[in-house]
């Protein structure tokens, strides 16, 4: 299992903060944690709960596994992703139908 780097865990969301143009203040209200405790946290010096952790990965816009190890999933699995997300959920189940469909037809081939 790779290490935890608080120093690049930090770094990771400090990017993609800015990458979102969201300001630090911004970040910290919606987390409900000072500006103060996410500055520690983007240098390093501070670590954060799993329910933080689950926080910063929506409103980040990023994988758990990219904010803790730094594994990128491909752009596709990103759009895939978003795809079944922004589908309605009455929809979903039926979406799912059909992935199972092709998936199935790989292996009856």
């Amino acid at each position: 299992m790779p290490e935890l780097n608080k120093a690049e865990i930090g770094e990771r969301l400090r990017k993609q903060r800015e990458k979102l143009k969201m300001s630090r203040e911004e970040l910290s209200e919606m987390m409900g944690i000072t500006s103060k405790f996410l500055s520690d946290i983007e240098f390093g010096n501070r670590g954060f709960s799993l329910e933080k952790l689950l926080l910063f990965s929506e409103y980040m816009q990023l994988t758990t596994e990219y904010i803790l190890f730094g594994i990128d999933p491909s752009i596709n699995n990103r759009i895939f992703l978003q795809s079944i997300n922004n589908c309605p959920e009455e929809k979903k189940e039926f979406l799912l139908s059909i992935i199972d469909k092709i998936i199935e037809s790989y292996y009856t081939e």
